[in-house]
């Protein structure tokens, strides 16, 4: 799933193909998308795109000509996207449209291109004059300080008396952070990860007093090649790493977890415990998997929660492969427990026929055991009685002569 650095790097990413381009003609929505209509007509528009915490911002600014009239000018519009488990933007030809291209910008160029929201899952969405969601909080990555002030304000609250792993993911403290960063970030403190969230946070300041220590500056903000971010790990705090580590991948470049990717194994080399090999993995409260190492923490489920995760082979096998192999095995199973069912189904039809079957059974032999029956049954009066029925016969049919 997406999160802070990679809707970031999707932000660059627009920035860097879209510069000096015009797009013209109406944005274009895919039939299958519930999502609403851009009604955004122009000429000729540029488009520019930020990035905060887990939204981006596409701004649609039209270029004014000569002959446009005042109140014929189409007004900017923001569209705010959120990209789900699967959304990304892509820059192609026109006639090499993505499969899921949700969305679709037209350049004005000939021949045309295309930027497009593509979605495979479709669990991403789009608003045609959005504004940033009001229930998230600062930007962990460039909000710093009004992250830091927000979490630290806040901690008196109910959200706090729950596992530290499953507040990371609270979107209204920690806008960016998602399941692969709480991870990294409890490792690199080795923070048991169903830890009271207040517990860990208490003692914190609004001000980091180890700001002056980190390498961390304000160029990430521009596409610059990589280097290494280094954070002194003795007097790093858990909501410094929150800021130091998303913008360590936002410097990997490239898109950071990419799945579809053909190569991202320097994301994966930067993996120093999500779904590496050796560690241990639990569910938490919400149903998502949290990977950590040591003791899980007294917060941890009562029940057992850890997800039947095939033990893997090769150290560089990613997380799609794994997930394909968890659908496999659930499909298998699934079908297992409906030939079950209609194993069970059969049996229980045929036990309510054989009943019936015994009730037609004795009712036969009662008929039989009913019947009347003569006390003397030797040869001779079974021909006498015979008889009767031959001579009525005989004197009827003289009587019809007659």
């Amino acid at each position: 799933m997406p999160e802070g650095p990679e809707l970031h790097l999707a932000s660059l990413f627009v920035n860097k193909t879209c510069e000096g381009v015009l797009f013209s003609s109406p944005v274009r929505k895919s039939e299958v998308s519930k999502n609403p209509d851009v009604a955004f007509a122009c000429e000729a528009y540029r488009i520019h795109a930020t990035s905060r915490g887990k939204e981006v911002k596409l701004t649609l600014t039209p270029i004014k000509s000569d002959d446009t009239k005042a109140e014929e000018t189409q007004q900017p519009m923001d569209i705010v996207f959120r990209f789900g488990m699967s959304g990304f933007f892509r820059f192609t030809a026109e006639d090499e449209l993505p499969k899921h291209a949700h969305l679709r910008f037209y350049t004005k160029e000939k021949p045309r291109k295309v930027l497009s929201f593509v979605d495979a899952r479709r669990f991403g969405s789009w608003q045609p004059h959005g504004t940033w969601q009001p229930d998230r909080g600062p930007c962990i990555m460039f909000e710093y300080n009004s992250f830091r002030e927000n979490v630290v304000s806040h901690l008196s609250d109910r959200a706090f008396d729950r596992p530290i792993c499953e507040v990371l993911l609270n979107q209204k403290y920690f806008n960016g952070i998602g399941n692969y960063l709480r991870a990294e970030i409890l490792y690199r403190l080795k923070i048991p990860p169903f830890t009271c969230a207040r517990a860990v946070l208490e003692g914190l300041g609004s001000e980091d007093a180890c700001e002056d220590e980190k390498s961390v500056k304000n160029e990430t903000l521009k596409q610059k090649p990589a280097r290494k971010i280094t954070v002194k790990d003795e007097n790093a705090d858990l909501l410094g790493l929150c800021h130091t580590v998303p913008l360590e991948v936002v410097h990997l470049g490239g898109k950071g977890y990419d799945p579809e990717k053909a190569d991202y194994s320097a994301f994966k080399a930067w993996l120093q415990c999500y779904y590496v090999d050796g560690m241990k993995f639990l569910r938490d409260h919400n149903g998502r998997t949290i990977w950590f190492q040591g003791n899980p923490g007294p917060m941890a489920p009562k029940v057992s929660k850890t997800p039947k995760v095939k033990k893997r082979t090769k150290k560089d096998e990613d997380h799609e492969s794994s997930e394909r192999e968890g659908a496999e095995r659930q499909s298998e199973s699934t079908q297992k427990k409906k030939t079950v069912k209609k194993e069970m189904k059969a049996a229980e039809t045929e036990k309510d026929a054989r009943p019936k079957e015994a009730t037609t059974r004795r009712a036969v032999k009662s008929l039989k055991v009913n019947e009347p029956r003569c006390e003397d049954e030797s040869p001779g009066r079974r021909e006498k009685m015979a008889e009767g029925p031959r001579r009525r016969s005989e004197r009827l049919t003289r009587q019809n002569v007659k």
